[in-house]
């Protein structure tokens, strides 16, 4: 999967950085490398669904897929 992030200077030093195509997705780090390691743990966290939090029927089917 490829996944469009706008990098913006932040005004206080530092970069801050959205992920458009998943509301809410952002985050910031002092340095560009922090940065890019930081976009990655956002994009985790703003995917990932803990399934005790859904009601699964018995013929309900989880599917993990690769885009």
């Amino acid at each position: 999967m490829k996944i469009k992030v706008v990098i913006h200077d932040a005004e206080e030093g530092g970069f801050w950085a959205e992920v458009p195509s998943i509301p809410g997705c952002v985050t910031q780090a002092e340095t560009f490398d922090e940065l890019l390691g930081n976009i990655y743990e956002a994009v985790e966290g703003c995917l990932s669904v803990d399934l005790k939090d859904i009601e699964l029927t018995d013929k309900a089917r989880v599917l993990e897929i690769a885009v």
